[in-house]
């Protein structure tokens, strides 16, 4: 797998598919043994200014049923979080602009104020250098930003002219250069996408080297132009996973909610092919079903005391175990 020839073979040749398993799995359990590490997401706003073809909340959506969580609200969801033995909050959101930097580092030194054993996640999307600086100083741990697609002709059909690669790919690298534990990623199956757009992928993961990866399968929303499209493979999803255990074996990456929805068992089946991480959802039951960046989006009506013990069974079901610390990238002290 060191030239791009053999990687494309990897990613083109299904007879690879079990050995890639094995050999990420083996490699996550030397790394990681059998944790699989907690993320308590927070789905902060549906509110976004952009207007990403692919996305439910993109701007032009009229039909979503806008929201925006308060402080107390999000705190809430903290202490929800942290009572059923969290240690990991991720605040995500689309790119809601009432969300300054005064409003988001006091939200984030709140947090980091009252639960100092935490770690903070936070995923709202492309801000200058000195908000992420602020944010940093304010507590933030982490910082997750897939990039969706590294080359530039591909971006230009999943995106309006008003968003650039340029952009998303500086802020990743601010980011990394603040000392986040950064994460970056791709879909699998958008619209467009060929086999040289994944290997392009790989090589901008392999110059950014992330500690966090995020390789998620892609699923159309009915209210955008991309409603028509099939939802992508999820035998590739999960070979994909593979490689990136295999090319990044401290990488946290998280088996995803997406992989849940295409297929039953598809986040045990994630974990069995180099995923560590899950994130079970913590927002107010009133809003999960607002936050649809894709069609029938799983874990949109569960208490969250039942999500973590539905996701305890799937993950010991293939021989793993949960673990609910922080979960820290193993190259960051």
């Amino acid at each position: 797998m060191a030239d791009n020839i053999n990687l494309k073979e990897l990613i083109t040749d299904n007879s690879y598919n079990e050995i890639l398993r094995v050999e990420a799995d083996k490699i996550r359990r030397k790394y990681y043994g059998n944790k699989v590490f907690v993320r308590g997401l927070i789905e902060i706003s549906n509110i976004c200014k952009n207007d990403c073809y692919y996305c439910g909340i993109r701007k032009s959506n009229k039909n979503v049923s806008r929201y925006r969580l308060t402080e107390s609200e999000i705190y809430s969801c903290c202490e929800n979080g942290y009572n059923l033995g969290m240690r990991t909050f991720v605040l995500q959101g689309g790119e809601d602009l009432y969300f300054s930097d005064i409003i988001l580092c006091r939200i984030v030194n709140n947090i980091k104020n009252k639960y100092p054993d935490c770690a903070v996640t936070l995923s709202m999307g492309e801000r200058s250098y000195q908000s992420y600086k602020n944010l940093k100083s304010a507590g933030a741990d982490r910082y997750l930003l897939r990039h969706e697609t590294a080359d530039i002709c591909h971006y230009r059909k999943l995106h309006p002219m008003d968003m650039s690669l340029e952009n998303r790919k500086r802020c990743l690298y601010n980011l990394k250069s603040l000392g986040y534990q950064t994460g970056a990623g791709f879909m699998v199956g958008s619209p467009y996408q060929t086999v040289d757009n994944i290997v392009s992928d790989f090589q901008f993961l392999r110059e950014l080297d992330p500690e966090m990866i995020g390789i998620g399968v892609f699923i159309p929303h009915h209210y955008t132009p991309f409603r028509n499209y099939p939802h992508g493979d999820i035998e590739l999803n999960l070979k994909l996973l593979s490689i990136a255990r295999i090319m990044f074996p401290e990488a946290l990456i998280p088996a995803t909610t997406a992989l849940g929805t295409v297929s039953p068992d598809g986040r045990e089946r994630g974990i069995k092919a180099g995923c560590n991480v899950v994130m079970p959802n913590l927002s107010p039951l009133k809003f999960r079903k607002s936050y649809e960046l894709y069609d029938n989006k799983i874990c949109t009506g569960e208490e969250s005391a039942q999500c973590i013990e539905c996701l305890k069974k799937r993950v010991e079901s293939v021989g793993y175990v949960l673990d609910m610390g922080r979960g820290d990238y193993i190259g960051k002290e």
